[in-house]
């Protein structure tokens, strides 16, 4: 009968904690791993694109910004791909609403609507960003990286920066 006890409050337990943890996760924070080149320096700066990733950054994702979608120019955020809702992205904002944004490799000018930003990766030549699919809606943001947690070596605050040729005017 102690066996029955002990299994059954063990599983209460692990329920209960799994309840509280994807809670935390999914309206406060997160850890995500992000790969690939199109954050490389900020993110994985040692990647090798024949071999892959030598090792993954895993970022801390806050999500008190969703509650009125307040952002700034240089954010670094996670966000649905528009055109598959399945993947996620991770790429600095360089306009917001009301913003026009250019290009420095040709003469478009766009003016970013409402409800929308304007993202590129820190690597432009590994980056699919809104310079192939335009302004992205705040909907589809799913938060702000804050920290790189993991590898060690590597433990810090992510800065919210944009190259000078990036910045936007309103």
């Amino acid at each position: 009968m102690a066996t029955h006890n002990f299994l059954w409050s063990f599983t209460k337990n692990c329920f209960t904690f799994g309840l509280i943890g994807l809670t935390i996760s999914d309206r406060y924070a997160s850890i995500v791993p992000v790969r690939g080149m199109s954050m490389s320096p900020t993110f994985n700066p040692k990647t090798n694109s024949f071999l892959g990733s030598m090792s993954d950054d895993y970022l801390l994702v806050e999500k008190f910004c969703l509650e009125k979608y307040k952002f700034s120019h240089g954010d670094v955020i996670i966000f649905r791909s528009p055109g598959n809702h399945k993947e996620k992205h991770v790429k600095r904002i360089i306009g917001l609403p009301g913003d026009w944004v250019g290009s420095p490799s040709s003469y478009d000018v766009v003016k970013i609507p409402n409800g929308h930003c304007w993202v590129e990766g820190d690597n432009p030549s590994s980056s699919m960003d809104s310079r192939s699919f335009g302004p992205i809606p705040l909907g589809l943001v799913r938060g702000r990286v804050t920290h790189i947690v993991w590898p060690p070596q590597r433990i810090g605050a992510v800065e919210g920066k944009i190259r000078e040729d990036r910045l936007s005017s309103s």
